[in-house]
Parts: structure tokens; sequence; C-alpha cells
């Protein structure tokens, strides 16, 4: 007897979505985007390749009155979707983790939303590597399972280099690099076998 992984609860959480063509919706053109929760009743995730004009981490900490024991990174802060853009979301290597507030991605990776990651980032012992996005991307029930179905979204396994990697505008290729297209091959419009 097969699974039938389209109604398993969590079966995209940790994985990537990559926007095809056909995804029809402007704020998602050629997005990468980690799923971090699914279920079936929604979905929720980040993403991972867009930032934020202007935005870098140490002017948000300025805002946000966090002091630094060290120079924070000079790392983009990321437009992780368009719902909520005002809550921030850190992805991260999972050898940071509050018990209370970290919520397990995958292998190795975590998320947090709490000003605990943000406090971590700015001490002597940040995690090895993450992300900091503004705002989320979600999905209603079976809203996210209609759309790949539709083919707007192809989905890929993540990689720690993939997923944290800085070269932005190079992500997108570069999943699709991990299922074997070129990006020169995809189009808009598609069928079904």
């Amino acid at each position: 007897m097969t699974e039938d992984t389209h109604h398993k609860p969590d079966y995209l959480t940790g994985r990537l979505l990559i926007a095809s063509p056909a995804i029809g919706d402007p704020r998602f053109d050629r997005s990468v985007v980690l799923v971090c929760a699914h279920s079936n009743d929604s979905a929720m995730g980040l993403v991972v390749n867009k930032p934020m004009d202007a935005l870098r981490l140490p002017t948000l900490f300025e805002q946000l009155g966090v002091t630094s024991e060290i120079e924070a990174p000079d790392q983009a802060v990321l437009f992780g979707g368009p719902i909520d853009r005002d809550r921030g979301f850190v992805l991260h290597t999972d050898d940071y983790a509050s018990d209370e507030t970290t919520l397990g991605i995958g292998p190795g990776v975590g998320l947090t939303a709490t000003k605990d990651i943000l406090e971590a980032i700015a001490s002597s012992t940040p995690p090895r590597r993450c992300l900091l996005a503004l705002g989320y991307a979600g999905w209603t029930e079976g809203q996210l399972e209609d759309e790949i179905g539709s083919n707007a979204w192809l989905v890929v396994d993540p990689d720690e280099d993939l997923l944290f990697a800085e070269d932005f505008d190079r992500k997108w290729e570069k999943a699709l690099g991990k299922l074997g297209i070129a990006p020169e091959f995809l189009s808009a419009s598609s069928g079904h076998a």
C-alpha cells in the first residue's frame, strides 16, 4: 500500500519551494521558499532569496535597541513573505536552540522568532549560520498543494549551503540546478501527461 503524502502532516516541512514562471504573483517571482511548517490545515514558509532594499542587520539591531558584544554581521534582512511584514523570523543552524521558542524545521535547521535569537547573534556565541527575514508566506488548507499541482512551485530538499548562502541573485538558479533544470527550459505554461 502506498502512502498518500499529500495528506500526511508535515510532508513539506523543511523542504524548499522553487517558484516556476507559472507562479502568477510578482511577489514570488524567482523565489525560493523554505517551508517551515505544513499541516492539513495550513502552511507557512520564508522566502530565503529576496533581500530588502537597504535594510541590513546592524540597522535593524539599532532600530530594535539590540546591543552587540561583537560587530553585528553586515548581512541583508530578507523579505520573508507578504504576511505580517513587521514580524521577524530567524532561520539558523541548530547549534543555537531555545527550548521554548525554537522550532525544528529539519536536519540542522531551526526557526526562532523571539528577541533571544537576535541577542545570540549580537553575542560572542551566535549560531554558525543564520538568515533574518521580515514577514512570511502562508497558505490556507489545500492552497499550497493546489499551487504545486498547477506547477507554480517545484519542490527540492535543501542543503545548508543553498539555504544560508548570501548569493541571493543566484539562489533560484542553484535551487533549480539541484533538480537538474536550467532556467531557460522553464515555461509559464505547462501540461500534464
